[in-house]
């Protein structure tokens, strides 16, 4: 299966401030995502996450990340990008959100990341 884009992450210092912001944008995040240091809402096709971080935001803004179908295809993707030279920032693992998710850099050092529902049909 070829990996496709699903969804934009944007790091923010003041999560109440940027979903405020992306809302006069007209997109539709929880009104009251609470103490959650991450937000989601449906946009065009895609998610837009926004994740709570204690400093700046890390450089290079928006964080793109890839469905790639399957935990197996998420480690067969990272495994072929790190294998055409591409650095992997994080291998594989199985995160406590329910996702295999795995963290590479793209040719100008931004992070992409790849991901898959851990009950996804192996």
């Amino acid at each position: 299966m070829t990996p496709r884009l699903d969804a934009l992450g944007i790091a923010t210092t003041n999560l109440p401030a940027s979903l405020a912001f992306y809302r006069c944008l007209g997109l539709e995040p929880p009104t009251d995502p609470g103490t959650a240091p991450h937000v989601e809402a449906a946009a065009g096709g895609l998610r837009i996450m926004w994740d709570a971080v204690e400093e700046a935001p890390p450089a290079g803004g928006p964080r793109l990340a890839f469905r790639c179908g399957t935990p197996g295809g998420v480690d067969g993707a990272y495994k072929e990008l790190t294998g055409a030279g591409h650095r992997g920032m994080h291998e594989p693992w199985d995160a406590e959100w329910g996702q295999r998710y795995a963290t590479v850099l793209d040719p100008d050092g931004n992070p992409v990341d790849l991901f898959a529902p851990l009950d996804a049909d192996t």
